[in-house]
């Protein structure tokens, strides 16, 4: 509509379908969708915690033995395991979705989609063993 438009007394008005807020979950595609975008809402999450525990540790031992105190509570520990799951479905999502965001080219050729995503499962592993490595030794 452009800023010429006018609107008289006897102007129709304008059809707009009535559409209900879940229409989302009346199919699986758009329902997988909106659950992918909510999941950012628990990257934030742990985004801020992470951001917590450096305030923590800047203030002294005290003030982080408070932020593990927290931590330790049934709330946040329910809260990391929602947060975990959704986190997951976030980059399993993802790496699904990697070979279609980026297209990876080897001597001209497209490189096939489950190489793309191997290479990034594999990567992911990876890290995550060498982290878990880190924390169990000391």
């Amino acid at each position: 509509m452009s800023a010429e438009t006018r609107h008289t007394l006897y102007h129709p008005r304008w059809y707009r379908r009535r559409v209900s807020v879940w229409w989302w979950l009346q199919n699986p595609t758009y329902t997988g969708f909106v659950l992918r975008e909510l999941t950012s809402v628990f990257v934030a999450f742990f985004a801020v915690v992470y951001l917590w525990q450096l305030r923590a540790l800047v203030q002294g031992p005290e003030a982080y033995a408070h932020f593990l105190a927290c931590l330790g509570t049934l709330f946040f520990l329910a809260l990391h395991g929602v947060a975990f799951v959704f986190i997951l479905f976030h980059a399993v999502t993802w790496f699904n979705l990697a070979p279609k965001a980026m297209v990876v080219r080897l001597r001209g050729k497209r490189a096939p989609d489950w190489v793309v995503i191997g290479l990034n499962y594999a990567a992911w592993l990876s890290l995550s063993g060498a982290v878990a490595l880190i924390l169990l030794r000391g």
